[in-house]
């Protein structure tokens, strides 16, 4: 039992939440089932706007796991935001044209961080900022109006620009087997069966 995870809009009752797995086309963005987005405005349908800078020829990806729950006003900026720092100017003559492409920097000359990867049941409150190449551990919150420059280790609540951990959820102990567990990656019917267990937070009970 359970919403069906090929579904773009699973709950006719909630239009604006939309499984994005099932309508994104870059194939630079790779996301887990049951991620949603939630934004009344466009039914949550534009997601990919939301990833900027993000050219095909620097290679990077966005990567989202499972579960993941993204508030509206999501920005994911990418790679392509970069500019050359280690010149004189910053200013990026070369993607005026016009014969100023002779100085278009190799992609060994920009400060890129890598893939953007964000974990399993992850919350992502309104309007959150993600700079290029964070990583963001499994079951972490991250406050409305953050921007998120740094890497969060798993469970981490974070709010704050640049986004700061104020706590952690549980301690270490019960982290660990939380990260051991990985109930996100469950079948459908285990996942029914332990729904009470989950939302609760008891671990004893887990079947």
């Amino acid at each position: 039992m359970g919403p069906d995870k090929k579904a773009i809009h699973p709950n006719p009752n909630i239009p604006s939440l939309c499984f994005i797995k099932n309508i994104i086309k870059n194939p630079n963005i790779i996301v887990g089932d049951y991620t949603y987005y939630d934004d009344y405005e466009t039914n949550g349908e534009d997601f990919e706007k939301h990833v900027t800078h993000f050219y095909p020829f620097i290679g990077d990806k966005l990567i989202i796991g499972k579960f993941v729950s993204i508030a509206k006003g999501i920005k994911f900026i990418m790679n392509g935001a970069n500019h050359r720092m280690n010149g004189i100017t910053t200013y990026p003559f070369n993607i005026l044209g016009s014969g100023w492409e002779k100085v278009t920097p190799k992609l060994e000359d920009l400060p890129l961080k890598g893939d953007t990867v964000i974990g399993n049941d992850v919350w992502i409150g309104e309007n959150v900022t993600i700079l290029p190449g964070v990583h963001i551990g499994d079951g972490s919150i991250i406050g409305a109006n953050s921007v998120v420059g740094k890497n969060i280790e798993p469970y981490s609540i974070c709010v704050g620009n640049p986004v700061r951990v104020i706590k952690k959820r549980f301690d270490e102990e019960t982290i660990n087997k939380l990260l051991s567990l990985q109930w996100w990656n469950w079948d459908e019917d285990r996942i029914f069966n332990n729904l009470e267990s989950l939302v609760n937070g008891d671990l004893n009970n887990i079947k």
